[in-house]
């Protein structure tokens, strides 16, 4: 019996040692999740909920917001971080489907430098335009602007909150699908975009839901679709813009990657505790909140899926000639 029990007693020993260091590490040391963004947005708001979920199977994750550069700066930190699942970062639309295209020179390579963990959230862009001045067009669809565009040419304008934007590309989006033009309008920012749109300076706008809502319930903008490929919870009677044109789909998303060469099993414990997460009733609930909605997928369902988008921003950044030097 008692050579049983040291035999037992090795074998556990040996398990330990063989075990990922990353595994014994996360149980002393608190995960560090990096957000490319300021604090107090909705991408900081939904990765504290989740950095607050998960504490009880992962431990403390601490969150650390490095904003610049379009968020180039906090995709570095974790680029560059070890690949031993203390460092974690948020990815967004921006960061790593966008950016590698839009800045002539990369701090990092968004196809090579990370390792997906899971998608997080999927926030839809909404076309709208002045209540007023859609009631005085007689504009209520996508097919009614692009009738009104091709009857008069160059008259039309857009605002975004600046080149490269998600504003400005889902413009440039527009044009190429419907063919019909549209002078681009860039500002300094989302607000300042949509005061122009409140005060009649530009005609349409493609805007981020969360940041629109508020206006669009005030009666002072019109929804008039939504760029995701499916009707959002959040405005379900408003139609997507790929049921005029087809293949319209460009919204706002972010997830969580690792560095490139983290340990399979690594990510899968943590893609375990993030997914478990963010499909608890009570995420969905305060996501709700931000007009966000939670989505969740597998570390290669999110690898292919930030690689898609990576192609479809190639084309579309390509065709809108807008750079960062």
């Amino acid at each position: 019996m008692q050579r049983r029990h040291l035999i037992i007693s090795a074998t556990a020993t040996a398990a330990a040692l063989a075990a990922p260091a990353s595994f014994a590490q996360m149980g002393g040391r608190p995960i560090r999740l990096v957000v490319p963004y300021p604090a107090g947005g909705p991408l900081d708001a939904t990765a504290r909920i989740l950095a607050e979920k998960v504490k009880d199977s992962l431990g403390p994750v601490i969150v650390d917001n490095k904003p610049g550069a379009g968020g180039n700066i906090g995709a570095d930190v974790v680029a560059k971080a070890a690949p031993d699942g203390l460092t974690i970062g948020l990815a967004a639309t921006a960061t790593h489907a966008v950016n590698q295209w839009l800045y002539k020179r990369m701090p990092y390579d968004a196809a090579k430098d990370f390792a997906g963990i899971t998608q997080m959230v999927r926030v839809p862009n909404v076309l709208v335009m002045n209540a007023e001045n859609a009631q005085r067009l007689n504009i209520r669809t996508v097919a009614d602007l692009i009738a009104y565009g091709r009857k008069n040419p160059g008259k039309l304008n857009y605002g975004s909150g600046g080149n490269g934007s998600a504003g400005h590309l889902a413009g440039e989006m527009f044009k190429q699908k419907s063919g019909v033009f549209a002078v681009h309008i860039p500002y300094a920012g989302g607000s300042p975009a949509q005061l122009a749109l409140l005060s009649g300076q530009v005609d349409f706008n493609f805007d981020n839901l969360s940041t629109a809502a508020p206006n669009i319930r005030a009666g002072k903008l019109k929804a008039i679709a939504v760029t995701t490929a499916q009707r959002s919870p959040q405005l379900p009677d408003v139609p997507p813009v790929s049921d005029t044109l087809k293949g319209f789909a460009i919204d706002t998303w972010w997830g969580l990657v690792a560095p490139a060469h983290t340990p399979r099993d690594v990510v899968q414990r943590l893609n375990h505790a993030f997914v478990e997460a963010l499909n608890a009733p009570d995420t969905r609930t305060r996501f709700a909140t931000l007009l966000a909605e939670p989505v969740s997928s597998t570390p290669e369902e999110f690898d292919a899926f930030m690689r898609a988008e990576m192609l479809k921003y190639q084309q579309v950044v390509k065709s809108s000639g807008a750079s960062v030097d």
